[in-house]
């Protein structure tokens, strides 16, 4: 037996060399081993119950205008190791408490030839491994630039995986599904048309990144706490099938601007054998700060609907006069002009949006084009382009303020800077205190376009800090924030829980813009959402968007019942229901489920999960004993089946549920659905078919 062990010790240094350090998760599932290569190269691996899923990875910073990059010649001076468990309650959230539990190895190398030192901290959960760099007050490392980050994900064979292209500008992609070997030649045919774009390598993917293994495992490759830092996308190496960091360039083409003592993003890699595991993962959150909020009363989920889907299928517009060809804010007299006829933000249509949020139990409006500028706001790299507090003339504020306050209804403002991050910021205090003086407590903002200063991208670390700066300048006013067009979230929601919500993928506006995958939603909570919630904007139930503009042909390839589950699945403590009132008055039994669904919940279970085909998923209500389940189907028809053993036991249950017809189709029949009822308890098992493209929702109510 001691022979056996002395054996393994000596196998394991001789692959390793004498700096290996090894370390476990909690559960003994994962092992990660660090070595130095004998020219001073950290590396990593990574293994799941003895199973290697991370090859030897390399890492480390190449920098800018300097003599040594930080890149090997080190050697290991200091190890510290550390364990922790807590658990922290969430202020809104998939579950009211969460459990932050991991294994800990601080690594301080030190550079030879010129004694710079550098941390790497590496935490292993029972979910996955987080590592980071960090640069320790020094004197031979205090000012640098980051040329590229040289970190390293090398996979152990050619896996599937899920992708969407690399990108400084966007991240409103449909995903490609794909072999590793496969992204190259089928890049190209995976870009489609945005406002603002920039591809930097035809095997440039981003993250988060789905992947599975041909023997049946999940990683997913992602960051956390990503503040003052650019955007990290991933370039494959197709030939050795190893993925190196990529990160946003700013427009000198440098990657970042630090200063010591500070820290990198976390690079994340949740694994598992179950896909369900990777949902359930909160290791994103776990890796960023605790709240820094001290009073958090006012921020609170919301329902809302909205004088949007209107604009985004041409039915409507953003703009007040088709007259002004050059707007100059504070010059061009709107009294004056023509009204197009077609300005759909205008008091009296707003207020039967306000009525029907009142009738419905609806907690917000957002209105967008209510305010002076929409006339030649895109399109343009115009600087001066809103200045966020003058309306239309047809849009009167505290008229509007009033009455929405005398329904019981919040009004969302519209914050939309076309891009112009300068011009926001020389704005925000005044528009936050406009806000605060008439009754705003949220605010949707947007970055259509090319980035402004000129050459800047949306990912870079200096609008990266713009993003941030919002976020933190909103919790002085109290105001809570819905970034849309920006960075895609990396958990920083826990620090700062006032960002409700982020768009920062396709949503649903494109399918009014030529229609997105029918499995796009399966995909988007193993990707998008492992960083945090999205503003999806789901609800759609007229499919033909002819039926709104003759003139767009676009066709939402979804169902309604798919739309109903989507409340559950695509989780967001913002959740807007995005069609029309009139499209809802013709489906109220369908609509009942949107009414009732909450928005805040204390637990949440994943019932049966493969990525780009189907998500079923339960949640409990914050605030009372229901459960509600969700459903979203991709391409293909398919039985679920689900036991409801998540029920408390000995107590009855009545569940209803939203279901496609038999007939129901995505493309050919997307408005039929079914409702039933049925009593149900912890041992009922429910077979419920779902259309391509489909889905199916199901409240839960308990019986007294």
């Amino acid at each position: 037996m001691n022979k056996y062990f002395v054996s393994v010790f000596v196998m394991v240094f001789s692959i390793f060399g004498m700096n290996a350090q090894e370390l476990k998760s909690p559960n003994g599932n994962f092992k990660m081993i660090f070595a130095l290569e004998n020219d001073g190269t950290p590396t990593y691996q990574l293994f799941m119950k003895n199973k290697e899923i991370i090859k030897k990875s390399k890492l480390g910073l190449e920098l800018q205008k300097d003599k040594k990059s930080l890149l090997n010649d080190f050697k290991l001076v200091n190890e510290v190791r550390n364990t922790f468990d807590e658990t922290w309650k969430t202020v809104w959230g998939e579950e009211t408490e969460i459990r932050n539990h991991y294994n800990e190895l601080a690594l301080t190398l030190k550079q030879n030839e010129t004694e710079r030192q550098v941390i790497i901290r590496f935490r292993l959960f029972n979910d996955g491994l987080g590592f980071r760099y960090e640069f320790p007050e020094q004197k031979n490392l205090t000012y640098f630039i980051v040329k590229e980050e040289r970190t390293e994900f090398a996979m152990t064979g050619d896996h599937t995986a899920f992708w969407i292209p690399g990108d400084y500008d966007t991240q409103e992609y449909d995903f490609t599904e794909s072999k590793l070997t496969e992204i190259r030649k089928l890049f190209r045919g995976a870009v489609s048309e945005n406002a603002s774009q920039k591809q930097f390598s035809d095997t440039g993917v981003q993250t988060s990144l789905m992947l599975k293994t041909a023997d049946g495992i999940y990683i997913n490759i992602h960051e956390a706490a990503l503040i003052n830092y650019s955007c990290m996308h991933l370039n494959l190496d197709d030939k050795n099938l190893v993925f190196q960091s990529h990160l946003t360039p700013d427009a000198k083409g440098n990657k970042g601007y630090l200063q010591a003592p500070c820290v990198s993003p976390w690079r994340t890699i949740i694994a598992s054998s179950d896909a369900r595991d990777i949902l359930a993962s909160r290791m994103t959150l776990n890796l960023n700060e605790p709240c820094k909020i001290e009073d958090t009363s006012w921020i609170k989920p919301v329902k809302y609907i909205g004088v949007w889907w209107e604009m985004i299928t041409g039915k409507s517009s953003w703009a007040y006069t088709d007259e002004i060809p050059s707007v100059q804010l504070g010059v061009t007299d709107f009294t004056k002009a023509k009204p197009n006829g077609k300005h759909a933000a205008n008091t009296k249509h707003v207020k039967e949006y306000i009525d029907f949020a009142a009738k419905h139990g609806f907690d917000a409006v957002l209105v967008e084009g209510w305010n002076e500028g929409w006339e030649d706001w895109f399109g343009h790299e115009k600087d001066y382009v809103f200045d966020f507090v003058t309306p239309y003339p047809d849009f009167d504020v505290k008229e509007i303020h009033e009455y929405a306050k005398s329904k019981g209804v919040k009004m969302i403002m519209h914050h939309e800077t076309s891009g112009s991050t300068r011009n926001y910021e020389r704005h925000l205090d005044k528009a936050f205190q406009f806000m605060n003086d008439n009754g705003y407590d949220a605010a949707k903002t947007g970055y259509v376009g090319n980035i402004l200063p000129l050459g800047e991208h949306h990912y870079s670390q200096s609008i990266l800090n713009h993003y941030q700066y919002v976020i933190e300048k909103a919790v002085d006013y109290k105001i809570m924030i819905n970034a849309h067009e920006a960075v895609r979230p990396t958990g920083i929601c826990r620090t700062y829980p006032n960002l409700i919500g982020n768009e920062s993928a396709r949503g649903t506006e494109f399918q009014a813009f030529g229609g997105s995958k029918a499995n796009h939603t399966t995909l988007l909570p193993f990707t998008r959402l492992i960083g945090g919630p999205m503003d999806y904007t789901p609800g759609i139930f007229e499919m033909d968007i002819s039926k709104l503009n003759p003139g767009n042909n676009s066709h939402c390839n979804t169902t309604i019942a798919n739309q109903l589950g989507l409340y559950v699945v695509m989780y967001s403590p913002l959740q807007m229901a995005a069609d029309l009132p009139e499209n809802y008055n013709r489906f109220l039994d369908a609509f009942q489920f949107i009414k009732d669904v909450p928005v805040d919940w204390s637990t949440s279970k994943y019932l049966e999960a493969e990525p780009g085909y189907y998500i079923t998923t339960a949640r409990k209500d914050k605030n009372s004993n229901n459960w509600f389940v969700g459903n979203s189907n991709g391409y293909n028809a398919r039985t679920s089946t689900i036991t409801l053993d998540f029920l408390e036991k000995g107590k009855k249950y009545e569940a209803t549920i939203y279901a496609d017809a038999s007939d129901a189709d995505y493309k050919t029949n997307p408005q039929a659905y079914k409702i039933s009822k049925q009593k149900v308890t912890h041992k009922t098992k429910l077979n419920l078919k779902t259309a391509a493209g489909g889905g199916y929702a199901i409240s839960i109510v308990e019986v007294k």
